[in-house]
């Protein structure tokens, strides 16, 4: 369990003056495994949300292997997945609201899910655009690498394998960079309401302080998005909700949010009545 007591470390993104900074909860490492338990918990007790989304999980990047298949126009990869970029913090922040009606004994709908896109749309749609610049730049990077591939060299695993290797190390860097980012970024701007600078070093901040747990939770999300892949996407059905519900788990677990409980918590003082002077006698 996370250690709810125990005073974060300072640290140079701590003391940022750029934004401020929400304090973090040291974590401990069965805490991600914790988060899955009551993300299994959120998609049994709402199967019909959970499976909408699923689908629509799944949906995107099979759309996106057909459309090139039938097309035969590999740049059209380039323009679909700036498109997904730009809609994932939106999905995700419908993943995360079911949770959190949950959390409150409500009941979570479709409805309130497109509601709370509202909520911070400005700072939302700046993550989206960062996403992009961020797939912009991986993709260009991959070029990179695939044009330093020497051509006159066979297509074989002997031949290609530095190329992979090289490709696989970079891509690993650049994830881990991503995550680094972004892991906890979007529940932060959708409950908090804050500027994506304050998301963005609040997030960082508290994947530093718990690198051991986070980096576990990243390798857990890795295994999803191979497990989805290697199904032909039908594995992202059941799993990218799961990891949607278990992220909110994770940011309700990781940043404090003792500030805003003592808010709606503490009563309103009571207006006490001014009591005027009593006039003084005049002097006869």
């Amino acid at each position: 369990m996370s250690d709810h007591l125990k005073i974060s470390p300072q640290n140079a993104i701590s003391d940022s003056d750029i934004a401020r900074v929400i304090p973090c909860k040291q974590l401990s490492m069965s805490d991600p495994f914790k988060w899955l338990a009551l993300a299994m918990k959120d998609a049994s007790q709402e199967p019909g949300i959970t499976l909408f989304f699923g689908l629509i999980f799944a949906a995107i990047p099979w759309l996106i292997i057909e459309l090139v298949r039938l097309t035969g126009w590999h740049l059209v990869i380039m323009p679909a997945l700036v498109c997904f970029m730009l809609i994932v913090p939106f999905i995700a922040a419908c993943m995360y609201d079911v949770s959190w009606e949950l959390a409150k004994n409500s009941e979570p709908t479709l409805r309130h899910c497109v509601k709370t896109l509202k909520r911070n749309a400005i700072s939302e749609w700046g993550l989206g655009v960062f996403l992009m610049i961020l797939m912009v730049f991986w993709l260009r990077v991959a070029s990179l690498i695939h044009a330093l591939y020497p051509p006159y060299l066979d297509e074989n695993l002997i031949n290609l394998l530095p190329f992979l290797a090289v490709g696989t190390v970079v891509g690993a860097v650049f994830t881990l960079l991503v995550f680094f980012l972004i892991a906890f970024t979007q529940p932060i701007l959708m409950e908090r309401k804050v500027d994506l600078a304050t998301a963005l070093l609040t997030n960082m901040n508290a994947i530093w302080t718990n690198k051991g747990p986070m980096m576990l939770w990243a390798f857990i999300i890795l295994m999803s998005v191979l497990i989805g892949f290697a199904t032909w996407f039908v594995g992202f059905v059941f799993l990218m909700p799961l990891v949607g519900y278990a992220t909110w788990h994770g940011y309700v677990d990781t940043i404090d949010t003792r500030d805003i409980v003592e808010i709606k918590s503490e009563p309103k003082p009571e207006l006490k009545p001014e009591l005027k002077p009593e006039p003084k006698p005049k002097p006869e």
